[in-house]
């Protein structure tokens, strides 16, 4: 017996801070139904890979982080005179390819100019973000890994809230290596 994308979203509704449910064999066209269904619920993070459906339901705490880290780069843009367009948790998919993900915040930084002002992205003739946020408070971001790889991420901050420790990540290959210092803004450090 299938799940029904009504069963989703009360399972959603009921789903504690913190948790995240997670289903297989999930088609591409559930998937998609699945966000529409969620599309008043910003909060919630799903991710898919191949079949694979997770969809979190963040602790508030989550978007202080999110927060500072945006201030963090609106003041680096600022003092470092860049045109930096922020897309927040924006959906980022490929049919082709089976895999989608949300972000806690993304940026288009080196490729700013070529997005401010757009209504739509179409990753299949726009560039992907140059950076990507992830904070971890109770869940593991690195299985989005192979995702943001897919889609060709340039570059992943990883804030773990139980370490306060920050992770930068640049995308080398297929493969994500952690770095010494931001590319997109290089005067940062971890």
């Amino acid at each position: 017996m299938s799940t029904s994308i009504t069963d989703y979203r009360e399972a959603v509704d009921h789903l504690p801070e913190g948790t995240t449910l997670v289903a297989q064999d999930v088609s591409w066209d559930d998937y998609e139904r699945i966000l529409e269904e969620l599309a008043d619920r910003p909060a919630v993070r799903v991710t898919y890979d191949q079949g694979r459906l997770e969809i979190m339901s963040p602790r508030p705490e989550r978007e202080k982080y999110k927060r500072l880290i945006e201030k963090i780069i609106d003041a680096l843009a600022d003092d470092l005179d860049l045109n930096v367009e922020a897309l927040g948790s924006a959906t980022w998919r490929k049919k082709e390819d089976a895999k989608g993900a949300e972000a806690d915040t993304c940026y288009y930084i080196a490729n700013a100019n070529r997005i401010i002002g757009k209504r739509e992205i179409d990753l299949s003739v726009d560039p992907p973000p140059d950076l990507v946020v992830e904070i971890d408070a109770t869940n593991e971001s690195l299985s989005k890994f192979p995702i943001y790889s897919t889609l060709r991420f340039r570059e992943i901050w990883r804030y773990d809230v139980r370490h306060n420790k920050v992770q930068m990540y640049e995308l080398r290959g297929n493969k994500y290596t952690e770095i010494s210092a931001s590319r997109s803004f290089p005067v940062l450090n971890p």
